[in-house]
């Protein structure tokens, strides 16, 4: 990248002392910086200019979980099962609030379950909410490396 680029991606980063926020164009979150008519993440050109180039296959992950951030500090090399590991809290419809637990109608109970490896991992059934959420997070404890959210 020349200079006259690279002066063209730092002037669209505020440096905090933490995040490094991307003040520009983004989607979904995620910093967008367009130059020679292609446009790329923020945050993977940062990784790069700080780390150098990324393995084929491999992704980005915000450490930080702000999808806006382009501190290399906040930044690791991933693979995508990593990257879904440190996903932070539950999905968008999740009734519980919780990752990875939902009301079992039929056992009328908190169920837990955790995907790894693409497959659904019963945890258990629980009578308190707290209960089924603490399993679920030693569960993925014990299985994930990379879910900083949970340690």
């Amino acid at each position: 990248m020349k200079e006259s680029t690279l002066d063209l991606f730092w002037a669209k980063v505020e440096k905090g002392p933490g995040c490094w926020e991307w003040t520009a164009s983004k989607i979904q979150g995620h910093g967008r910086f367009g130059y020679s008519g292609n446009g790329y993440y923020a945050h993977r050109i940062s990784y790069e200019l700080a780390n150098g180039p990324i393995a084929d296959g491999m992704q980005v992950d915000h450490i930080c979980h702000n999808r806006g951030c382009v501190n290399p500090a906040h930044l690791r090399e991933v693979t995508p099962k990593q990257n879904m590991e440190n996903r932070q809290g539950p999905n968008p419809n999740s009734k519980s609030g919780v990752r990875g637990v939902h009301w079992n109608a039929n056992a009328k109970k908190w169920q837990a379950l955790v995907t790894h490896n693409r497959k659904n991992i019963h945890v258990g059934y629980f009578v308190e909410l707290a209960d089924a959420e603490a399993a679920v997070k030693a569960k993925r404890n014990e299985l994930f490396t990379h879910n900083n959210i949970d340690r």
